[in-house]
């Protein structure tokens, strides 16, 4: 038997040549969501972090805990797509957009709360830098590629 420890606060940071209103318009809006998210698309208002999948399924439907446009937005996570995560306990994501004195910004994904969901940990641990790679093409070049 082998057992594997899963971390229960993840921290992703990449740099993306754009501004933090584009990067959070990017983070906050399902026209650039579906592009980068595998297909997702995302809503974010000061209540509410809605995802739904291309289909319109609702794959996760969340509270907003801080939104404070276009620096840092925090928001419930649950993955209802899935029967498996969705009867894990919920967990958190923060995103925090720092403006460099070059011009790009250093976004940082924070997810946490993740000890009564170590499915999901495992998870998300192999989709964030997809996620966050797909977002800075996108924002950098206007193609998310494959």
């Amino acid at each position: 038997m082998t057992t594997t420890e899963t971390q229960t606060t993840q921290i992703y940071r990449i740099a993306i040549e754009a501004t933090p209103e584009a990067i959070w318009e990017a983070i906050t809006t399902s026209e650039f969501t579906q592009r980068f998210f595998f297909g997702a698309r995302h809503t974010v208002t000061a209540e509410r972090y809605l995802s739904l999948s291309p289909e319109g399924e609702v794959w996760a439907d969340e509270p907003v805990e801080e939104f404070d446009p276009p620096r840092r937005l925090v928001h419930g996570w649950h993955s209802e797509y899935d029967e498996e995560l969705a009867a894990e306990a919920r967990s958190r994501v923060a995103w925090e957009i720092e403006p460099q004195d070059d011009g790009s910004c250093l976004l940082t994904l924070v997810h946490d709360r993740l000890e009564g969901a170590p499915k999901t940990a495992a998870s998300v641990a192999g989709g964030w830098m997809t996620v966050l790679g797909r977002l800075k093409s996108l924002l950098e070049t206007g193609d998310a590629g494959a």
